[in-house]
């Protein structure tokens, strides 16, 4: 995820930090076992603009950027940048997708930052109500997050359609919160929703790329820096990644409030349970 953070953002950089990322995009093996004046030559540079690199995208300095590079070409699985073809038998299918996704998750694990997942789950703790809004495929996962949110005991819903929750964001108030999804972060109509929810008090919570509109309106935004033009099937992946990201929340969010909210959630999945068990002595 370093690497496709740093493609993602490539266009915001400044002139002098857009050498720097190629330098580390063209080799980036090569640059964990290079020290800063390696890399500052490589790239034509200073000392001091590979520093203000590293902390453009989040990192104190070079040694931490460094360590986290490291982490993820370490981890990185064979096969997973290798595009799905035409010949491929479906053990070829199942080691690249599976590859793919597993990357995808181990990138995340390294990559998102605690500090903004606990600042997500104050800010939801104290939500009157919680709204997520998404489009297409973050619509669905925007339908996910309602689902496993409701269970905590605090009012929820998802809209996926423009113009509703063009409307509900124009209704937010002070207290209320939105966690507004989007794989790209550029969608005009939930841009403009995001800010009328802003302009009536509500927090926004982001989950979107790095350097896009929508994450520039944000309370609050955590980066989900991945690339999408690689081929037709990287959503795939992509998709798991905010799911992931809203299973932290929820899970979070119900250890946050406490166990009288964990028992509330116990309660409706034995009401589920039963349900189920019902539903299937009806049916034999």
């Amino acid at each position: 995820m370093l690497l496709d953070s740093i493609r993602t953002q490539l266009d915001s950089l400044s002139k002098s930090e857009r050498k720097v990322a190629l330098a580390v995009l063209a080799a980036p093996s090569l640059i964990v076992s290079q020290n800063i004046t390696a890399l500052a030559k490589s790239a034509q540079v200073s000392e001091p603009t590979v520093v203000r690199f590293c902390r453009t995208l989040g990192y104190d300095g070079w040694h931490e950027f460094k360590l986290k590079l490291a982490q993820g070409l370490a981890l990185a699985l064979p096969g997973a940048n290798e595009q799905p073809a035409p010949d491929d038998l479906a053990a070829d299918l199942v080691n690249k997708i599976c590859s793919r996704s597993i990357n995808t998750l181990l990138d995340l694990r390294n990559n998102l930052k605690p500090e903004l997942i606990q600042k997500a789950l104050d800010i939801l703790s104290r939500a009157n109500k919680i709204e997520f809004y998404g489009q297409g495929s973050s619509g669905f996962v925007a339908a996910d997050a309602q689902h496993k949110f409701f269970r905590s005991g605090v009012p929820t819903v998802a809209y996926a359609d423009p113009a509703i929750h063009s409307i509900a964001a124009a209704l937010l108030r002070e207290g209320d919160a939105v966690v507004a999804i989007s794989q790209r972060g550029n969608n005009p109509a939930l841009t403009r929703s995001a800010k009328l929810a802003r302009r009536g008090g509500a927090d926004v919570i982001v989950l979107a790329p790095s350097g896009t509109p929508l994450a520039d309106i944000a309370t609050l935004f955590i980066p989900i820096d991945l690339v999408f033009a690689i081929d037709p099937y990287t959503p795939i992946s992509a998709r798991l990644a905010y799911l992931v990201v809203i299973d932290v929340l929820a899970v979070g969010l119900a250890l946050q409030r406490g166990p009288e909210f964990r028992k509330k959630m116990q309660n409706a999945q034995k009401a589920l349970q039963e349900y189920d068990m019902q539903f299937d002595s009806f049916i034999g």
